[in-house]
């Protein structure tokens, strides 16, 4: 049988009749009427077939019976009230907690190591978990495998929460040593060089390859590789030319000798979201990361956390 809240009440008219040997003063305790502890009793001593209380010299004696019921009555009031006065804390200064966090290989070169200088300072308890952005990742971050996911992922747009952290744009790279291209990149130079292009997911490559095929500009790919880790060292020591992201590309610049252009067309900008399932919405230590990764990557523009 499940425990409705009549039940609750009726209970606590027994508790309070049995601490105050009265039925006015559990009244007035419990905030009711003498008639609503009346019909309470009434209802008590037919479920169990025994008076409860008997009135004995103006006072309200319990029966044996309520006498053997009321630790049980009380315990299970005292669990109520703590599971519904229970709050889960989560104090990043003190928590030891891992989190896993899906995230493209962009993301960990811009974004993991001011993370983690940030943990190390805040909350050292606190270690994390990075996998790759993947066809899987949905079902990670409905199993709870993943607690957050955090890219350009069109398919995580339906079903789950998400919050815009800042927007992104692509520019051209190229060594600094290239042959052909000085202090400016033309469209014709684009055409005309040889590309490497990454294909991984979570990134705006889609919206890249889109853009040149509807635009008819010549792409001449003759390099393509899974991630951007070796990059850099492609266009560091060849000829070719790399479209990637902006924030990548400040990374890169200053770490070797590379060429940083505008894209010589028009390019749209894409965003860079966190996501997160509802399971873990309301959760705080969830909570407290969503915003750590939103200071940490937001930019003014970015908008609050939402579900379509």
């Amino acid at each position: 049988m499940t425990m409705q809240t009549a039940d609750i009440r009726l209970l606590q008219v027994f508790e309070e009749i049995y601490k105050t040997r009265s039925v006015t003063r559990a009244a007035d305790n419990l905030g009711l009427g003498q008639p609503a502890v009346s019909i309470a009793l009434g209802r008590l001593r037919e479920h169990f077939d025994d008076p409860l209380f008997v009135r004995i010299a103006n006072v309200m004696e319990p029966t044996p019976l309520a006498r053997e019921l009321e630790p049980q009555v009380s315990g299970t009031l005292a669990s109520l009230e703590q599971v519904f006065g229970y709050r889960s804390g989560f104090d990043p200064t003190t928590a030891e907690r891992t989190f896993c966090i899906s995230m493209t290989d962009i993301s960990q070169l811009v974004l993991l190591p001011r993370l983690w200088a940030h943990l190390r300072r805040t909350s050292p308890g606190i270690h994390i978990d990075i996998v790759p952005l993947s066809t899987d990742t949905p079902r990670l971050l409905e199993s709870g495998e993943a607690d957050l996911a955090l890219g350009f992922m069109p398919q995580l747009e339906a079903g789950f929460y998400q919050q815009s952290l800042f927007r992104q744009r692509y520019v051209c790279v190229a060594s600094a040593d290239h042959p052909r291209i000085r202090n400016r990149l033309s469209l014709k130079q684009f055409e005309r060089e040889e590309h490497a292009v990454v294909t991984t997911s979570g990134t705006g490559h889609l919206i890249l390859a889109r853009e040149i095929a509807s635009q008819g500009i010549t792409h001449n790919i003759a390099l393509r590789v899974p991630n951007y880790l070796g990059i850099a060292f492609v266009v560091e020591q060849t000829d070719m030319l790399v479209t990637i992201p902006e924030r990548l590309a400040e990374v890169l610049e200053g770490r070797g000798r590379f060429k940083v252009f505008p894209v010589p067309f028009t390019l749209p900008d894409y965003a860079v979201k966190q996501h997160w399932h509802e399971r873990y919405h309301h959760d705080p230590g969830n909570r407290w990361l969503r915003s750590v990764l939103s200071e940490l990557l937001s930019n003014a523009g970015a908008g609050g956390a939402r579900r379509p």
